[in-house]
C-alpha cells in the first residue's frame, strides 16, 4: 500500500472521528475484522499464487521446446498430442489463475461491506447528531466516507498484491539457501601435467544427488588403468551417467575416488574438472563467437584453433563463415547441424589433450557418416587417454578393452567384452542377445577379434582363431584348429 494512498485513509478517518467523535466505538471491531480478513486472505492466496506459479512453468516450458522442436513435431505428425498436452498444462494453469481470482473476488466483497458498515454508521451517527452539527459538517463527513470505500480497497488490494508476488522474490531466495558446491580451488593443488597417466580408482563409493534421496551408485569398487577404453553400459537407471556425476562431483559422493594417486576430494572443483575432457550427447554450443566457443579462456592460438578444426574436418566449413572465427553463433548453435555442433564438442577435447576423456553416448543424434568420423577420431587421436564412453548402442563399445555392466547402482560385471560373452547367465551377454541375432553374431565377432588381437596378436597374423566357443579365452587354450 503506497504512503499516498495510507495518509488518504488516514485522513478520512480522521476527519469521520473529528465531526463524530464517538465513532471510533464501531471503528475498532471493523479494523479487527479487517485485520483478520486479510490475513486469511494472505494466507490463502499465499498458497494459491505460489500454484499458480508453479502450474505456469510447464506452459513456458512446453510452448519454448515445441517451438524448437517444431520440424520435428511436424515431420512426425505429432501434432495432436503435442496440442493437448499443451491444453493439459494451460488447463492446470487456468485452474489455479481461476482459483486466485475467485479468492480476490471474494476478499473485495467483504472489502466492500467493512466500507458500508462505515458508511451507514457516519449516515446514522450524523441524524443522531442532527442538532449539534450543520450541514457542512456533515457532508463533509459522508463525502469523505463514501470515497473511502474505492480508495481502502484499492489500497488494500494493493498491499496484498505486494505480498502476492513476493512469491517470486521467495523463489529466488531459494536458491541462496542451497548447499554450496566445494571451493573451486583449495591449499591441495595438483602439479600443472597432473593427470600425467589417467588412471582412475572408485573406493567404496556411494552417491546420491541429495541429502535426503535414494542412493544411485552402491558401493562402488573399480579400478581403470591409464590409457584404457572403458564401455559403461546398463539398463536405463542403472547409474551409468550417476558414475559420471559421481567423477565430476557434481554432488559430493561418499567413499573415494582416486586420479592418479590424487584424491578428488581434496582438489578443488576448478583443477578436477578442467582436466577432464567431456563430449556430451546433445553438443552444447553457447551464443558468442566460434572463438569463444572453441576457447573460451583464451588459451590457444589461431594456430590451435585451426589445427583442431581440421583435425575434426571442420576447418572449410569455419572458413566459409562470414567472418571465419569471429562469426557470431545462433542461440545453441542452431545455424549448425547436430553434427556439425558435436564435431564443435570432439575440437574441444582435441585442445584440451586431457589425460582422461568422457563420452556421453556422443554419436547418438548423428549420421552414420559423422558417427564413422567422430569414433575413428576418439581412437586415433584420444590413444594416449583413458576413456569412458557411456553406450545405449553396444556397436560403439564392443571394442572397448574393458566393460562395466552397472545394474541398480552396483557394479555386477567388468572385464574384456569377449570373456563376459562367454558368461550366458551375464548381463552383457543378456544385452548383446536382446539386439537381434545378426547384429548380436556381428557384436560377439567383434570382441573375438579384439581379443585375440590384442592377447595373440600371432594367432591373427596367422589368420587362425578359435571356433568353438565353448573354449574359455581366459584360459590360454583358445589357440584353434580351424581358420577364419
Amino acid at each position: 500500500m503506497r504512503m499516498e494512498t495510507l495518509l488518504q485513509i488516514f485522513g478520512v478517518v480522521a476527519v469521520a472521528v473529528a465531526v463524530i467523535p464517538w465513532i471510533l466505538i464501531p471503528l475498532i471491531p471493523l479494523f479487527i475484522l479487517f485485520i483478520f480478513l486479510r490475513r486469511y486472505f494472505l494466507d490463502t492466496s499465499r498458497d494459491i499464487k505460489r500454484l499458480e506459479s508453479t502450474t505456469r512453468s510447464p506452459v513456458f516450458s512446453h510452448l519454448s521446446s515445441s517451438l524448437q522442436g517444431l520440424w520435428t513435431i511436424r515431420a512426425l505428425k505429432a501434432e495432436e498430442r503435442f496440442q493437448k498436452l499443451f491444453d493439459a498444462h494451460q488447463d492446470l494453469h487456468s485452474e489455479a489463475w481461476f482459483l486466485f481470482l475467485t479468492t480476490s473476488r471474494w476478499f473485495a466483497v467483504r472489502l466492500d461491506a467493512i466500507c458500508a458498515i462505515f458508511v451507514i454508521v457516519v449516515a446514522f451517527g450524523s441524524l443522531l447528531l442532527a442538532n449539534t452539527l450543520n450541514a457542512g459538517q456533515v457532508g463533509l463527513a459522508l463525502s469523505y466516507a463514501i470515497t473511502l470505500m474505492g480508495t481502502f480497497q484499492w489500497g488494500v488490494r494493493q498491499s496484498a498484491e505486494v505480498e502476492n508476488l513476493m512469491i517470486s522474490v521467495e523463489r529466488v531466495m531459494e536458491y541462496t539457501e542451497l548447499e554450496k558446491e566445494a571451493p573451486w580451488e583449495t591449499n591441495k593443488r595438483p602439479p600443472p601435467e597432473w593427470p600425467s597417466q589417467g588412471m582412475i580408482a572408485f573406493e567404496n563409493v556411494n552417491f546420491t544427488y541429495s541429502l535426503d534421496g535414494p542412493l544411485v551408485l552402491r558401493h562402488l569398487s573399480v579400478a581403470i588403468k591409464p590409457k584404457e577404453k572403458v564401455g559403461i553400459v546398463g539398463r536405463t537407471g542403472a547409474g551409468k551417467s550417476s558414475l559420471i556425476a559421481a567423477l565430476f562431483r557434481l554432488a559430493e559422493p561418499e567413499g573415494r575416488i582416486w586420479i592418479d594417486k590424487y584424491l578428488t576430494s581434496e582438489l578443488g572443483l576448478h583443477d578436477l574438472r578442467k582436466k577432464i575432457s567431456i563430449i556430451p550427447q546433445e553438443p552444447v554450443l553457447f551464443t558468442g563467437t566460434m572463438r569463444k566457443n572453441l576457447d573460451p579462456f583464451s588459451e590457444y592460438t589461431d594456430e590451435e584453433l585451426w589445427n583442431a578444426l581440421e583435425e575434426v574436418q571442420l576447418k572449410e566449413v569455419v572458413e566459409d563463415l562470414p567472418n571465419k572465427m569471429e562469426t557470431q553463433l545462433a542461440e545453441s548453435g542452431s545455424n549448425f547441424s547436430v553434427g556439425q555442433r558435436q564435431l564443435v564438442c570432439l575440437a574441444r577435447a582435441v585442445l584440451k589433450k586431457n589425460r582422461i576423456l568422457i563420452i556421453d553416448e556422443a554419436t547418438a543424434n548423428v549420421d552414420p557418416r559423422t558417427d564413422e568420423f567422430i569414433q575413428k577420431t576418439i581412437r586415433e587421436k584420444f590413444a594416449h587417454c583413458t576413456v569412458l564412453t557411456i553406450a545405449h548402442r553396444l556397436n560403439t563399445i564392443i571394442d572397448s578393452d574393458r566393460i562395466m555392466v552397472l545394474d541398480a547402482g552396483r557394479l555386477k560385471e567388468y572385464g574384456e567384452p569377449y570373456i563376459l560373452l562367454q558368461e550366458q547367465d551375464g548381463l552383457f551377454y543378456k544385452m548383446v542377445q536382446q539386439v537381434g541375432k545378426t547384429e548380436a553374431t556381428s557384436l560377439i565377432e567383434t570382441a573375438k577379434r579384439v581379443y585375440f588381437s590384442k592377447n595373440y596378436p600371432e594367432v591373427v597374423q596367422n589368420g587362425q582363431l578359435a571356433t568353438d566357443s565353448s573354449l574359455d579365452p581366459s584360459s590360454g587354450l583358445c589357440v584353434t584348429e580351424t581358420a577364419l
